[in-house]
């Protein structure tokens, strides 16, 4: 089913291509400029978007063998991500339950994590194997003391969590099918190559230019060219996205020439053909496919509001279908992730800091969304529709996307 549905997108972006033409909205959006500049709207997402919705914490090669662990922060919740001895992922409140000290920082391997404040150790299951000193502390319950766990997912290569331990809104709810769609990357069999962190401006103002092509042959003429399209085609699964170029073309893996699909039978169609364009997670991923280094690649941008409004920051991941076979093609990789991090730090983060600066000042209202930018209205409708929706509206409302993707199926 997922093949076919990739390649029923594939065919409306050939017809659209053929015609000259692109699917638009019905009007100009208007978003208030408050929505980027608001703290008090900022800490509200935090708490109702990041510390209640499903996030993508990690692709599957971050955490490949068993004992591999990773520490993190979101929106001030400390994570812990490991890799069980079963192979399955488990996703805890990196806290000891003793004193609340996180048991582990960073990333490494290992069976067990003991806190460094009084030496409190915990397998990497969570369960709490050892307390220091245990006649002098006095009798506890072990199993009552365990790493406290959140709801986790592991699926088409990506690692899904829910900050919120007593969340009833299930993972696969939320994504809405997406994630068959995503499993076409084949992801669970690829390499992590080299990621690095970038800061950026608020959360809103970064994510709106990974659903934005209108703006690649203006902000980006000098990297990917003045001539670059500047045309899309939105798909959504819930407030999940793909957009691609309206067009017949498609270009071959590891080379410059392009493909006209109207010539090939559809069977024939490669994946990089199918899998074309950007794919958003909502509310902070973004996947783009790339070639460098002897073979397919894809950067996944995972996007985190800051300690402030105007702040956020992104880890990007630069994942690998193979291990470079040599140092050519691991220094191809590496020009390809190094000129990523030019067009995003340089072009797109710069430019929206400098927007939110103005923004600031208070001198404009609104700002204006296209009937060609359907997928950052789509994003706005969501993110406002999500943050003001109660617990209870949030499984309604999931709900009701999955019986509609359902019933179209």
């Amino acid at each position: 089913m997922s093949r076919e549905q990739l390649l029923e997108m594939n065919r409306s972006l050939i017809a659209h291509g053929e015609a000259g033409t692109l699917e638009m909205t019905d009007g100009v959006m208007k978003v208030p400029a408050s929505s980027y500049t608001d703290p008090e709207l900022f800490e509200r997402e935090k708490e109702k978007i990041f510390k209640r919705l499903p996030l993508m914490v990690a692709p599957s090669c971050e955490l490949p063998e068993p004992g591999d662990y990773k520490a993190m922060d979101i929106a001030g919740v400390p994570l812990l991500l490991t890799r069980k001895r079963d192979g399955t992922v488990g996703a805890f409140l990196n806290m000891c339950s003793h004193r609340g000290n996180p048991v582990v920082e960073g990333t490494g391997n290992a069976t067990r994590f003991t806190c460094g404040y009084h030496g409190w150790t915990f397998k990497n299951d969570g369960d709490l194997v050892g307390v220091a000193s245990p006649k002098d502390f006095g009798p506890v319950d072990k199993a009552e003391l365990c790493l406290k766990q959140f709801p986790v997912l592991e699926r088409a290569g990506l690692i899904w969590a829910t900050l919120d331990q007593n969340s009833t809104l299930s993972i696969e709810q939320y994504l809405c099918g997406y994630d068959e769609l995503l499993a076409a990357f084949g992801f669970e069999d690829w390499i992590l190559f080299d990621q690095r962190t970038l800061a950026g401006p608020n959360w809103k103002t970064a994510y709106d230019g990974y659903l934005d092509f209108y703006h690649l042959p203006v902000l980006h003429k000098d990297t990917f060219g003045a001539d670059f399209f500047n045309r899309a085609n939105y798909f959504a699964w819930g407030p999940h996205q793909r957009l691609a170029n309206p067009s017949q073309f498609a270009q071959r893996t590891g080379s410059d020439e392009q493909l006209d699909l109207t010539k090939m039978p559809e069977d024939e169609w490669p994946i990089d053909a199918l899998v074309q364009g950007v794919w958003t997670i909502f509310p902070h991923i973004s996947i783009a496919s790339f070639y460098g280094g002897g073979g397919r690649g894809a950067m996944i941008s995972q996007l985190f509001p800051g300690e402030n409004v105007g702040e956020s920051y992104t880890t990007q991941y630069y994942v690998m279908e193979r291990e470079p076979e040599n140092d050519e093609q691991r220094q191809g990789a590496q020009d390809q992730f190094n000129f990523l991090e030019i067009v995003v730090r340089d072009e797109d983060y710069t430019t929206g800091k400098r927007q939110h600066d103005a923004l600031m000042s208070g001198q404009m209202d609104h700002v204006l969304f296209g009937q060609n930018e359907g997928g950052g209205q789509a994003f706005h409708g969501w993110a406002a529709k999500l943050t003001n929706a109660t617990d209870e509206e949030l499984i309604e409302i999931f709900a009701a996307e999955n019986a509609v993707a359902e019933a179209a199926e």
